[in-house]
């Protein structure tokens, strides 16, 4: 066939990129092994059952057709009480633009600020698609870690080091994945200061906002932050909506102007059935405090079970759908722990390596499962861990 483009070959570099655990273990599953799938961030549960009906009304009311490019107008109104909600700052359905999926959300919040060869900076660990969507815009990016032993709180320090003339945007997490992290008020505001005086934008990737562990705190409500914030959301994990597809960016009203531009040679629009279903899911919010309770309650049960595991120190883990043990004392290679452990004990984890290396010598646990799975989970990592180096020498 004809040479490919240089930009789609380069988007995922060649080798590893950190799921071989997860694959290797949903691969074994598939093939009829018991084994414990802790490794993914995909819920347990199926979408609340108002939002299923609300979808099938749709569809049988003839919503077939083309949408407006930045979402229905019904649609964007509840995205953007969504983002008010999330945000702390009053939002109108303007300042949103609808996307399929986070993910979709992200891309087009890098595309929106970032030419090729401009230089962005991502706070680290991070979600396993941030380098590659820098990639598709070919933009450079820095990595600037966060410490472990401060919870994966971001360092303003850090980030000012990494600044080069060419730098345009910083990308975070929070509510974090991997991490669970929370970051604080002190903590953004320092980095809010940053982008201020560099004149920077800020992407603010705030997918687990309903799953936090305490208020959760948008940095699109600090002093001169909304007019240089994208806020990136979804309704996966929050609405329990995975697979819909549904995702928003929150930004300034001319930010959002030139991104439907985005929309006409990507998207098109969004099917109107699931745009309805969404819009109801909103304004109503179906699943919202239950599946925040839910996963609120597993961080818990988890959490308690880890507490006087020898050599194992939680690090993070306040808020989202994930925990991140520290397991470093034990094996270094966090790789390696976690094969050996879906070997032993047919459970399967995210070596934290894969997110970057503020998480190396971590394992990230889904807590996708229900409690009793959970604590099962818990007691066999407890056994692997009691006789890992002696089955190691």
């Amino acid at each position: 066939m004809p040479r490919p483009s240089s930009r789609i070959t380069g988007i995922v570099p060649s080798g590893k990129d950190g799921w071989e655990v997860h694959f290797t273990a949903w691969t074994r599953k598939q093939a009829g092994e018991d084994i414990i799938m802790l490794s993914v961030g995909d819920h347990d549960f199926d979408t609340p059952d108002q939002t299923i009906e609300a979808c099938v009304t749709a569809v049988r009311g003839s919503n077939h057709h083309y949408t407006p490019l930045p979402g229905l107008p019904r649609l964007r109104k509840a995205m953007a009480a969504a983002s008010t909600a999330c945000t702390g700052i009053t939002t109108s359905p303007d300042q949103v633009i609808a996307t399929p999926g986070g993910q979709a959300a992200l891309y087009a919040a890098v595309q929106a600020v970032l030419d090729k060869g401009d230089h962005a900076i991502v706070v680290a660990p991070y979600y396993a698609t941030y380098p590659n969507t820098f990639s598709a815009a070919g933009a450079d990016f820095t990595v600037v870690e966060t410490p472990a032993e401060d919870g994966f709180q971001p360092h303003a320090a850090g980030i000012r080091a990494a600044i080069r003339p060419n730098t345009r945007a910083i990308l975070i997490n929070t509510p974090n994945n991997p991490t669970g992290a929370v970051y604080s008020r002190q903590h953004l505001e320092e980095l809010a200061e940053v982008c201020r005086e560099h004149d920077l934008w800020l992407l603010s990737d705030e997918v687990y906002w309903t799953l936090g562990g305490g208020e959760h705190l948008s940095p699109r409500s600090l002093p001169g932050m909304a007019e240089r914030t994208l806020v990136i959301n979804s309704m996966s994990k929050s609405h329990g909506m995975t697979g819909w597809r549904m995702g928003w960016l929150t930004g300034p009203k001319e930010m959002i102007s030139l991104l439907v531009n985005l929309n006409l040679v990507t998207t098109y629009g969004l099917p109107a059935f699931i745009s309805i279903a969404c819009a109801e899911a909103l304004e109503n919010g179906y699943g919202v405090k239950e599946i925040a309770a839910r996963y609120a309650a597993r961080r818990t049960v988890f959490l308690d079970a880890m507490r006087g595991m020898n050599d194992v120190t939680v690090h993070g883990s306040e808020g989202g759908m994930f925990a991140m043990l520290d397991i470093s004392a034990i094996e270094p290679d966090d790789e390696k722990f976690a094969f050996a452990f879906l070997d032993e004990e047919k459970v399967s984890v995210m070596p934290g390596s894969s997110f970057g290396e503020a998480a190396a010598g971590h394992i990230r646990v889904s807590l996708c499962q229900p409690e009793p799975v959970l604590l099962e989970a818990a007691r066999r990592l407890r056994r692997f861990v009691s006789s890992y180096r002696r089955e190691a020498a």
